[in-house]
């Protein structure tokens, strides 16, 4: 099969691996239809984020149809459309108990292998999912393979976060930074009731999109704070969803957030000391919430927004490419050229 594979910091090819095989009773075998290039593959892609095997297929974003599953499968037939979460898990252990599949002891991210351990990518014609009866989900004939990705990723940790901010009715939260995962915080506070939405970002491509999904668009060159200040009576946001994942933009969501409010952290960070001070956070009364979506607890409930929404989530994908321009997709996402928001690679 073809694969898009790290070769090292800003080099990726589409080549030839060999096809994934069933190794566990558990396994499923998916043939890929939709694989989405995420914000976080950018990490490892700029070198952010070291470890990764060369030769490792990249990619977590998956959406396809069952094409084999091991003995033990019994939930999904070859022939299943499914979506896959980011992460395989259980279902049965502590944390998949308690709702956190992000944790699950047993639990895989696709496209991590390092020193020959882990799961290969499913930026591939074919991906092996273990624990396929937990980890995957079955998806509605009528929703498209390029949507139900989202729902195991994007439009899970937008939600996610939209969550640990307090989005609610009558709330108004801020979110930081506009990429896909920003978005998708900014639907899911709607989608929760919330009362004003303020998007802050730089891109006018991504603000345009913030607005058509219900936000206000807040140019991050046009003194952001005092704007939703004077837009908030003085008091703040009650919450702030920071999708970006540095030391600015957490800066920024507490100079926005009221007394009492949350800050819900998505970006991924990987500076090595914490942005903000303790007496910061005690000051404010603030809550502080990060860490890993349980992508596969939300699914469920977001597959049916997904579908009544498909038109409006696919307008956040700005390039559907060949598996083989995998490496091109990249470069623009990386670039923020021709106006990319989300590269869909389709195998």
């Amino acid at each position: 099969m073809r694969a898009v594979l790290f070769e090292g910091v800003r080099r990726l090819v589409c080549s030839e691996v060999a096809d994934p095989r069933i190794l566990d009773p558990g396994d499923a075998i998916v043939a890929v239809r939709a694989a989405g290039v995420c914000g976080s593959d950018l990490h490892v892609y700029r070198g952010a984020e070291t470890g990764l095997d060369l030769g490792t297929p990249m990619g977590h974003e998956l959406a396809g149809e069952v094409v084999a599953v091991g003995a033990g499968v019994r939930g999904f037939s070859p022939g299943a459309r499914v979506a896959s979460p980011f992460s395989t898990s259980c279902g049965v252990c502590a944390a998949c108990r308690r709702g956190l599949t992000a944790r699950c002891v047993a639990g895989q991210l696709f496209g991590w292998v390092h020193e020959g351990q882990g799961l290969a990518g499913a930026q591939a014609e074919l991906v092996r999912v273990p624990l396929a009866d937990s980890t995957l989900v079955a998806i509605p004939d009528e929703l498209p393979y390029e949507i139900a990705v989202l729902s195991g990723d994007v439009l899970a940790t937008g939600a996610f976060g939209a969550e640990q901010a307090g989005a609610g009715p009558g709330a108004a939260i801020a979110v930081v930074g506009c990429g896909p995962v920003g978005l998708m915080a900014i639907l899911g506070a709607r989608e929760m009731g919330a009362e004003r939405v303020f998007a802050l970002d730089t891109v006018a491509e991504r603000l345009a999109l913030a607005a058509s999904y219900g936000a206000e668009p807040v140019p991050l060159d046009a003194h952001p704070v005092e704007w939703i200040l004077e837009a908030t009576g003085g008091q703040g946001v009650d919450g702030v969803a920071e999708a970006v994942g540095s030391v600015s933009a957490l800066q920024l969501a507490y100079n926005l957030v009221r007394a009492g409010g949350a800050i819900s952290a998505l970006g991924v960070h990987n500076e090595p000391a914490f942005a903000l001070a303790p007496a910061q956070l005690y000051d404010k009364n603030l809550t502080y919430r990060t860490g890993r979506c349980p992508a596969r607890a939300y699914m469920d409930r977001l597959l049916p927004i997904a579908t009544r929404r498909a038109a409006d989530l696919a307008r956040m994908i700005s390039h559907r490419l060949p598996l083989s321009e995998g490496p091109h997709g990249y470069d623009l996402f990386d670039r923020r050229a021709e106006g990319c928001t989300k590269v869909m690679l389709v195998p």
